[in-house]
């Protein structure tokens, strides 16, 4: 590690706000979504643990995305919220690469995640007959394994990578918390080329996960207009709908936010595209997946008048 590198000692995160006050409403607006995200998915994953009829593909990637929600909003917003209490920016050098390193998995995992969950929709709806054969226990337990291995490896490659580099624009993150773009612009200049090149590779690789996504949802949408019966259709679309609202609202901000030119570069615009793709879907998934699917609503119904 590069010797401007090592002598910084922590970084200084973007605050939400500058006054007290809104620091404070800053933190009793996280602290209200980070506990309605641990509520959700710790419903939803002990929902799908004690029922046995819920043990399929489907929830088992549903139980998966659960967890991965819990610590992708517990990397992000603990930290932010404690900063805004205590009036402080600072993250430790040591906690900064932590926060970067467990973001990229999750992150990149999630990803991969959703489109394992586009293709096992896909073989539910348009080969129903196979479903058991290509998505057996076993093959099921290794695509989870695969999307798990995939986000620790590009987190591992990307975090050394990002770190190795010498950083001598400061320690001022616009980002409250740390993410790699950001790092990458405290980097002196042409000495992030490297890391650009992985970033570059990692971003194709997430593009051939995209259009497998959609080329998928085309085949489920052309399966299900063909279904003759509209509650053939409606057990379809509540299957499927859930999940292609996840992965909008997860995909399209997270793109925008990297991709987006640079004349609509704002410090706002960041914050808000990073609240979007890192705060909102881990708090919202669970209730986005339990609105429409009546398997789920009846179970959590039944686990939480079981309890009391």
């Amino acid at each position: 590690m590069s010797n401007s590198s090592s002598s910084i000692s922590q970084f200084l995160l973007l605050p939400f706000a500058d006054t007290r006050e809104l620091q404070l409403l800053h933190f009793c607006l996280f602290l209200g979504i980070y506990l309605a995200a641990l509520l959700g998915n710790g419903l939803i994953i002990i929902t799908i643990a004690c029922h046995h009829h819920l043990h399929t593909p489907m929830y088992f990637f549903l139980l998966n995305l659960s967890v991965l929600d819990l610590g992708f909003i517990s990397t992000t917003v603990p930290k932010s919220m404690a900063n805004s209490l205590w009036d402080t920016r600072a993250i430790s050098y040591t906690g900064c690469v932590a926060q970067l390193f467990l973001f990229g998995v999750l992150m990149v995992t999630e990803f991969f995640l959703l489109t394992v969950m586009a293709y096992d929709r896909y073989v539910a709806i348009c080969h129903p007959l196979h479903y058991g054969t290509l998505l057996g226990s076993r093959a099921c337990v290794h695509m989870a394994a695969a999307a798990w291995a995939s986000g620790f490896l590009n987190a591992v490659l990307h975090t050394a990578n990002t770190f190795s580099l010498p950083l001598c624009k400061g320690n001022a993150v616009d980002q409250f918390f740390c993410e790699i773009p950001q790092i990458l612009k405290l980097s002196c200049s042409d000495a992030y080329l490297r890391e650009t090149g992985v970033i570059v590779f990692s971003a194709c690789l997430g593009f051939g996960c995209f259009v497998f996504i959609v080329v998928s949802y085309v085949q489920i949408f052309r399966a299900v207009l063909r279904i003759p019966s509209q509650q053939g259709r409606h057990k379809a679309f509540s299957t499927c709908l859930p999940h292609l609202a996840v992965v909008c609202l997860f995909v399209s901000s997270g793109m925008f936010a990297n991709l987006k030119p640079p004349f609509l570069s704002s410090v706002f615009l960041d914050l808000l595209l990073a609240f979007f793709y890192s705060v909102l879907p881990p708090a919202v998934n669970p209730l986005i997946y339990s609105m429409r699917n009546q398997e789920l609503k009846a179970a959590l119904w039944k686990l939480m008048t079981g309890c009391f």
